[in-house]
């Protein structure tokens, strides 16, 4: 949503499209389902990667309970990192000046106390760099039992040829001579109110604080080089669709030194054919006929664990449920194992043969039931029916 005016961003409850009220469970499925719809690595339309942004953005503010009630409060305004945050750029630090040489003492500490600013931070100081995230694709299968595989992606990796100071081997980078390292300049402005002096980044440095003679030829004098990199990801067994993990210190290279930031690794996981799963419990539908019903029987049930015998009672009736212990998938969070339901459907026979018929009427009979039979219409008898009418 980068460089949209705050005006246009569309309500962040309509994006997942849930209600205002609705519970973090309610939101949290909504993100899954839309994420999982227009994730770029699923869904080829031109759009999608924007509307991935825009609920990756949604769900980031209204999954944090502080964040979403600032935003029920102030909108879109409430939601802006920089919102009642003290330091640089927020309305929370009263008291904070410029406190560099060349400054313009109280004029500047009360400037600042009305429209925010604090102490500017050192350009120089040590930042972790950027985090990544990388998508995953498992069957069914393997969400349940988990697998070890390797991922490679594109980062930003400290230059080899400089060490990271963006300088030609041989040099080093000088303290701008402009602003003395601050990274930022003092500008005075003429105003209806009068002369007015702000802070903004320095033009010659760009808020490095550093000038480099002589650029690094590899890096361009960024300290950072394009690379690819690999990293081993064990999936964890009985892991869901929509989770993440988060690996430490896989993402982009820091700056000034600064630690490399963290790689969050979310996972995709396919619908099977015949199970559905909620958490660790798994469900599967069995179909079986009336005389198996009727008569009892032992029936195979597929489990992700394998067949297992299943001893259906005489009389069993439709949506019967059976609970298989420990054929579910892992608990994320401890030793133990889910279980599978399993529900029974009786299948109604179709396309009776006259021997087949004459059984069931003999059945009937000998039950004291009475009924008034029904022939299945065929092409002609449907014609007929549609000229009476």
């Amino acid at each position: 949503m980068e460089g949209k005016p705050m005006a246009t961003k569309r309500d962040y409850y309509e994006v997942l499209g849930v209600d205002k009220g609705a519970s973090d469970d309610e939101i949290k499925k909504a993100y899954r389902k839309l994420s999982k719809k227009y994730h770029p690595d699923v869904n080829q339309e031109a759009d999608a990667e924007e509307k991935f942004k825009e609920i990756s953005e949604a769900y980031e503010t209204l999954s944090d309970p502080q964040k979403r009630a600032a935003y029920d409060q102030y909108g879109h305004a409430g939601a802006d990192a920089n919102f009642g945050g003290g330091g640089a750029g927020g309305f929370g630090g009263f008291g904070g000046g410029f406190s560099d040489a060349g400054g313009f003492g109280g004029f500047e500490d009360i400037f600042e106390s009305f429209f925010g600013g604090g102490r500017s931070a050192d350009p120089n100081a040590p930042r972790q760099g950027d985090d990544l995230q990388y998508s995953i694709n498992l069957t069914f299968e393997e969400a349940v039992f988990g697998k070890d595989t390797e991922v490679s992606y594109k980062r930003n990796e400290v230059c080899h040829t400089c060490g990271g100071n963006g300088a030609k081997p041989g040099t080093q980078p000088e303290t701008c001579h402009k602003c003395k390292g601050s990274g930022t300049i003092n500008a005075e402005r003429q105003t209806p109110l009068g002369r007015v002096m702000t802070r903004q980044t320095c033009d010659v440095c760009h808020g490095t604080g550093k000038e480099i003679k002589e650029v690094c030829e590899t890096c361009h004098g960024t300290g950072h080089e394009k690379k690819t990199h690999s990293v081993n990801v064990s999936v964890p067994a009985g892991v869901e669709d929509g989770q993440q993990m988060r690996l430490a210190n896989q993402g982009e290279a820091g700056i000034n030194g600064g630690p490399y930031g963290d790689l969050y690794v979310v996972f995709y996981v396919a619908e099977s054919d015949i199970f559905d799963r909620d958490g660790s419990e798994i469900y599967y539908e069995l179909p079986i006929n009336f005389v198996q019903a009727a008569l009892g029987d032992e029936v195979d049930v597929p489990t992700v664990h394998g067949n297992v015998k299943l001893k259906i009672p005489a009389g069993t009736q439709t949506s019967t449920k059976f609970r298989l212990r420990g054929k579910g998938a892992p608990r994320l969070r401890g030793n133990s194992t889910g279980d599978q339901q399993v529900t029974v459907k009786i299948i109604t026979p179709k396309n009776l043969n006259e021997e087949q018929r004459e059984a069931l009427r003999n059945f009937a009979e000998l039950t004291g039931q009475s009924t008034e039979e029904q022939q299945s219409e065929g092409f002609f008898d449907k014609m007929k029916d549609a000229f009476k009418k």
